[in-house]
């Protein structure tokens, strides 16, 4: 197995057997020859090679030398491998600030060791079960591989997961290549964003960086949510002791200064969520023959899960906040276009200060009325 980067397996947690526990432990992918299985990949490829201009011409953001981020079209294996690299390359402040306190204390080497083994395991348990059920993603902090390269400055990458994609058509029962370029459509305005706005990765970048530079968590709270929501995939919490009020992980938030970070987080990821749920929406009914079934059973099955173990890890893990960024910020662009057209709508791009901040995506007016605001006489 190739080492997720230097010392994987020092600190915090170890990477490298995260990924080896998530590996062995998730499901296996759909049944497809490989003849089949070659096809996909070949067509996903050719359906986000048309994605780009579809969404361009939509959003009117980008040209075609915009974009110069890789696109993947990876396994469940893959999938993993890429975002541990992305979770250790975002988290090596808040985990060396952890690891300094702990190392204060005698005796620690040794649980140290141990303890980054058992969060290695925890970590790639909870792995496994999210491996199975993304179908895309734009890796906005995506550290370069031999194996995941990225784009240059910085740049990230767009995985494709193609076993995913299958599964779920089969699952839903629709057109299979009507819903591969419908994924394809909403992983590739996320891909438009950030080629196209050059600023926004750095700022949401410096946005996480001082939310976790606030954080003074001790390192056993942040375990015991790990490991709440590692026992809740192998059925370690009794029935019925499910705290309806639980915390999730991304909870952790201790000061008014965090408060204020987390805000603007939610605001920015309802803006991006939803921009994309609605360009998928815009430019679907043109180059999408069956969109609307396969918009009315995709929204089905995303708001009710695939089981009461699924609902509970989703509020564990705070994927029911990500629902809402969807349905709120597609309202937030869906008012926006309506009233100021799709280049009033673009405005939102032009800075950090243009950004809507989490009251004006429940209240579209009120970013109209502050950004498209006549300047007095």
């Amino acid at each position: 197995m190739t080492s997720i980067g230097g010392a994987a397996s020092s600190g915090m947690v170890d990477w490298n057997l995260a990924v080896a526990t998530a590996t062995r432990l998730m499901r296996p992918g759909p049944d497809v020859s490989r003849d089949e299985a070659r096809a996909v990949v070949a067509e996903l490829r050719r359906h986000a090679k048309a994605s780009e201009e579809h969404v361009r011409g939509f959003t009117r953001l980008g040209t075609e030398e915009t974009h110069d981020t890789p696109l993947l079209v990876v396994d469940r294996p893959g999938w993993v491998r890429a975002n541990v690299a992305g979770f250790r390359e975002l988290l090596k402040p808040l985990l060396d600030k952890m690891q300094e306190r702990r190392s204060g204390n005698p005796g620690n080497a040794v649980l140290g060791a141990v303890g980054g083994k058992v969060t290695g395991v925890e970590l790639g348990l909870l792995l496994s079960f999210l491996a199975s059920r993304v179908l895309g993603q734009y890796e906005t902090f995506a550290p370069a591989t031999r194996e995941l390269p990225a784009g240059g400055n910085g740049g990230g990458r767009l995985l494709l997961v193609a076993p995913n994609i299958v599964h779920v058509e089969r699952e839903l029962d629709v057109e299979p290549h009507d819903f591969r370029l419908w994924v394809t459509l909403h992983e590739e305005t996320h891909r438009t964003q950030f080629t196209a706005v050059p600023w926004l990765r750095d700022h949401l970048e410096g946005e996480i960086q001082s939310f976790l530079e606030e954080t003074d968590v001790d390192p056993m709270t942040l375990l015991e949510r790990v490991r709440e929501a590692a026992q809740s995939l192998v059925g370690g919490r009794p029935e019925g002791e499910e705290d309806e009020d639980g915390h999730s992980l991304v909870e952790l938030v201790q000061t008014p200064a965090q408060r204020e970070i987390l805000g603007r987080l939610t605001a920015v990821m309802s803006l991006l969520e939803g921009h994309a749920d609605f360009v998928m929406d815009g430019v679907g009914p043109q180059v999408v023959p069956s969109v609307a079934e396969i918009r009315e059973k995709f929204q089905q099955r995303r708001a009710k899960g695939a089981s009461r173990l699924d609902l509970a890890l989703r509020k564990l893990l705070g994927l029911d906040a990500k629902l809402r960024q969807y349905r709120d910020g597609e309202r937030f662009v869906r008012a926006v276009v309506e009233e100021a057209g799709m280049d009033g709508f673009n405005r939102v791009w032009t800075s950090p200060n243009t950004l809507p901040t989490k009251a004006e995506i429940a209240k579209p007016a009120d970013w109209i009325a502050r950004v498209h605001r006549k300047p007095e006489a």
